[in-house]
Formats: structure tokens, C-alpha cells, sequence
């Protein structure tokens, strides 16, 4: 079944289609899709994962069409910075 998996750090957009088996999961997906090789920087026991912008739980079984995401931590708290008023 064909997915997507996408990831975008503060330099480079990601976008990859791949073939996964049925019945694969969102880590399995991941796995494959070789991003935690070009990203070593992603951990995913901390950091969220989504489909189509919902999150989503690493042994959750995607459906063919599906777009995973990986999300990076915020790295500033929106509480402390300041707004802009535009």
C-alpha cells in the first residue's frame, strides 16, 4: 500500500512515498522510510507522531493513503515569547 512520510527540521523539508506491506504500523512506516538515518536527531520515544495532522500512537496500523508525520519539540515556550501584533 502506498503511504507518505514526511518531516521538517529548521533546514529541509522531507517528503517520501513508499510502498509498505498491509497491516504496517506508523513506526514500521517510519522505520522504512529511512528517516531516522537521515535525521538522527529523532527520538521517537519523545517526540509525536500524527496522520494527517492528528496525532497518532507508534502501533497504530496506517491505511493506504496515508501521510505519517513526525513533529519536532517546540523550542521556545509560547508562554514567554512575545506576541506580535500584526
Amino acid at each position: 500500500m502506498n503511504i507518505g512520510v514526511a518531516y521538517a527540521d529548521k533546514f529541509k523539508q522531507l517528503w517520501l512515498k513508499l510502498d509498505v506491506p498491509d497491516g504496517s504500523t506508523v513506526r514500521q512506516a517510519i522505520e522504512k522510510s529511512g528517516l531516522l538515518d537521515q535525521f538522527p536527531e529523532i527520538d521517537l520515544s519523545r517526540q509525536k507522531v500524527g496522520i494527517f495532522g492528528k496525532i497518532a500512537k507508534l502501533d497504530a496500523v496506517v491505511e493506504e493513503g496515508s501521510r505519517i508525520e513526525v513533529y519536532r519539540e517546540i523550542t521556545a515556550d509560547p508562554e514567554l515569547v512575545e506576541r506580535r501584533d500584526d
